[in-house]
């Protein structure tokens, strides 16, 4: 093994030690009448007046429609047709995604997308699921974000990609929510200015400030769902001064962070040096009423090496 993999392999796992029941029936709101293959804009404004709440049910909608149904018709409905793409492997455009689609449906026509937490702030939702491409695989770890205009179009995409492995050390799969109350859903909306308060200040404390005492913001349980690490925050304070002391010119910027209720969502991107190409990571915290951080998920991918389909970057 390379001492490059080693050094990204010790990215993944010490990092996300510190940063780093699927949602049944969250499907579109509409009439029990009406599939969800023919809903409409309208129907979705209607059912959801708020519109984070039209945008996270659009995002799932499309996302199941695309992936599980290969049904074009509803990018035409709810996607751009200049439509910006920073998955590197795709190209920009309503009609690349189009061609994507037709291929990867006659690939895999059993795919299941799976969808666990759904997180909208503004313009941004994120849809943290566990696609599965084959039946009786353990899929991916996905965590897609959308920026949608002021219409209700898909504007704009980035996502993270990671294989969900065979065992965790913790015991929790990638997925579940262990604090209670378990559920997958966000918590009531007049946490959000606390949760992103909480969240923000232990990322830039830690990873960008690099400083260990930020583990003062985590309960003693912590409940981790990154394969690689155990629950609890005992020992994290040493753990990250040894980490910071072996790569010290470790560079974390936070790009976009995302908040509703109890969770929050912070896309980044992990560098080792400047010249690093680095990971693109998102990060999901559940905060507690009292100011603690209760729970983490993760999605961690490498930046890739060969030229994307796209000029925009992952980030």
């Amino acid at each position: 093994m390379s001492n490059t993999h080693m050094s990204r392999r010790t990215v993944a796992v010490l990092l996300a030690t510190a940063t780093v029941g699927s949602m049944a029936g969250f499907m579109p709101a509409a009439s029990a009448s009406a599939p969800a293959s023919s809903l409409t804009v309208a129907d979705f404004r209607q059912a959801n007046p708020h519109a984070e709440e039209r945008n996270k049910r659009v995002a799932v909608h499309v996302l199941r429609q695309l992936f599980e149904e290969g049904n074009l018709k509803v990018a035409d409905q709810y996607i751009r047709a200049d439509y910006i793409q920073h998955n590197p492997l795709a190209a920009d455009g309503r009609e690349a995604i189009k061609n994507f689609i037709r291929d990867w449906h006659a690939r895999f026509p059993d795919h299941v997308y799976n969808v666990k937490r759904v997180i909208a702030q503004g313009d941004l939702v994120v849809v943290h699921s566990n696609p599965v491409f084959e039946p009786g695989t353990r899929g991916s770890s996905v965590v897609d974000i959308f920026r949608f205009d002021k219409k209700g179009m898909i504007a704009e995409h980035w996502d993270v990609v990671q294989e969900v492995p065979e065992t965790t050390v913790n015991g929790n799969d990638m997925f579940g929510t262990v604090s209670r109350p378990r559920t997958n859903q966000p918590g009531p909306r007049w946490m959000t200015p606390l949760s992103q308060k909480v969240a923000t200040a232990y990322f830039d404390t830690l990873l960008v400030d690099k400083n260990p005492d930020a583990v003062r913001y985590l309960t003693p349980e912590y409940y981790q769902h990154n394969p690689t690490i155990p629950n609890g925050s005992a020992g994290l304070r040493e753990q990250f001064t040894n980490f910071f002391r072996q790569f010290p010119n470790l560079i974390v910027e936070r790009k976009r962070v995302i908040a509703e209720g109890d969770l929050v969502a912070i896309h980044a991107h992990y560098r080792l040096n400047p010249e690093d190409r680095g990971q693109a990571v998102v990060d999901i915290f559940r905060v507690g009423k009292n100011g603690k951080i209760l729970e983490h998920w993760d999605s961690v991918q490498d930046v890739p090496s060969t030229p994307p389909l796209n000029d925009n970057t992952m980030f």
